[in-house]
C-alpha cells in the first residue's frame, strides 16, 4: 500500500514526499516533469515520469504501486500566467483534476487530499479570511481551482470518497535540512530577494504596487513554511485513516508580512541593505490576504514549527546557496 503523491518532483510535492519518509510511510512520486526536476524528489520513493491528466498512465500506476491514498499538487500555480493563458490552467488544473478522480474512483481509492489555494477567496471583505468566506476567484488560477473543489465534493458524495482540501497561503522557504527546496524561475519574493542578497541576480527587487491599502503601501501575505505545510498534509492524511470525515481548510499562520516588512527580514538576516524599486501593480494581486487559521488547529491539531518569518528567510537563503553550488558543478 502507497501514498500517490502527484507532482512530486515539485517544489510542495518533494518536501511532502520527504514528510512520508521521515514518518516512514511508502510513497510513489508521479510528475510530468514540466517544471519539475527528477533529482528533487527523494529517491526512496519510485518515480513515474507521466502527466496526471493521462488516464491510461495513472491505471497502470494504481494497478502497480496499490494505491490506497492520493495527495494532489500537480497543476499549474502562477497567478499572472493564468491571466495570459487562461485555457492552459483550466485544463491542467481542473480537467486534470477530474481525470484523476476518475482513476480514483476505478481503483477504489477513498482516501484524497486536495491542493488548494487562497485564491479562491479573490479579495476577502474580511481579514482574516475564514473557510466560510465566499468563494469569489478574481483569477484563472484561483477560479479552476476552486471548479476542481467543487468537482471534488461531487465526486465524494458521489463515489463515497473522504478528503481534505487545504488552501495554502504564501508556501515559503526549503527543508531545514537543505533537501528540497524552490527551482526554477524567481516567480515569488522570497526565491527573488533570495537570489538577489545572494548576489546570484544582479538586479533590484521588483516590489508590484507601493499604493495599497496596507499600512506601508505593500501587499500583505500570511507566509508558511513549506515543511509545516508537509506536516498538516501528514496531519490531514491522518484524520482520513480515522475515518475523521471530509472537510476544507486554510493553511497559514494567521498573520501577514508586508512586503517591505519582508525586505526586512532579509536586512536581518543577512546583515545586508536590499535594492528595491517600486513599479505597478500586478493584475489578480489582492491587497492583503491572511488565514483564520482557527479550524486547522482544531481540526488536525496543526502546530507549526517553523511561523518565524526569518527563519523562513534563512532557509530559503540556504537553498538558493545550495542550488547555485549543484548548478555549478553541472
Amino acid at each position: 500500500m502507497s501514498v500517490l503523491v502527484t507532482g512530486g518532483a515539485g517544489y510542495i510535492g518533494a518536501h511532502m514526499l520527504l514528510a512520508l519518509e521521515d514518518a516512514g510511510e511508502p510513497a510513489v512520486a508521479l510528475d510530468n516533469l514540466s517544471t519539475g526536476a527528477r533529482w528533487l524528489a527523494p529517491k526512496a520513493a519510485p518515480f513515474v515520469e507521466a502527466d496526471v491528466g493521462d488516464a491510461e498512465a495513472l491505471a497502470k500506476v494504481f494497478a502497480d504501486h496499490d494505491i490506497t491514498e492520493v495527495i494532489h499538487f500537480a497543476g499549474s500555480i502562477l497567478v499572472p500566467e493564468s491571466i495570459r493563458h487562461p485555457l492552459d490552467y483550466y485544463r491542467n488544473n481542473t480537467a486534470n483534476t477530474i481525470t484523476l478522480l476518475r482513476a480514483c474512483v476505478d481503483a477504489g481509492v477513498k482516501r484524497f487530499i486536495f491542493s488548494s489555494t487562497a485564491a479562491v477567496y479573490g479579495t476577502p471583505a474580511r481579514t482574516p479570511v475564514s473557510e466560510t468566506a465566499p468563494i469569489h476567484s478574481i483569477t484563472p488560477y484561483g477560479a479552476s481551482m476552486a471548479m476542481s473543489e467543487r468537482v471534488l465534493q461531487d465526486a465524494a458524495a458521489a463515489h463515497d470518497i473522504s478528503y481534505v482540501t487545504l488552501r495554502y497561503f504564501n508556501v515559503a522557504g526549503a527543508d531545514p535540512r537543505g533537501r528540497a527546496g524552490e527551482i526554477g524561475k524567481p516567480t515569488h519574493l522570497i526565491k527573488a530577494a533570495a537570489q538577489i542578497a545572494l548576489g546570484l541576480r544582479q538586479e533590484k527587487l521588483q516590489i508590484h504596487g507601493g499604493d495599497y491599502p496596507t499600512p506601508d503601501g505593500s501587499a500583505i501575505r500570511d507566509y508558511v513554511h513549506v515543511s509545516d505545510l508537509a506536516q498538516a498534509h501528514l496531519e490531514a492524511l491522518e484524520r482520513l485513516r480515522g475515518a475523521g470525515g471530509s472537510i476544507t481548510l486554510n493553511c497559514g499562520y494567521g498573520r501577514g508580512y508586508s512586503v517591505y516588512e519582508v525586505v526586512d527580514a532579509f536586512r536581518r538576516v543577512t546583515g545586508a541593505e536590499m535594492d528595491y524599486e517600486v513599479g505597478p501593480r500586478r493584475a489578480g494581486d489582492p491587497p492583503q490576504l491572511i488565514a483564520d487559521n482557527a479550524a486547522i488547529r482544531t481540526v488536525l491539531d496543526w502546530r507549526p514549527r517553523y511561523d518565524d518569518i526569518d527563519f523562513i528567510v534563512e532557509t530559503a537563503i540556504d537553498w538558493e546557496r545550495r542550488l547555485a553550488a549543484r548548478e555549478g558543478t553541472n
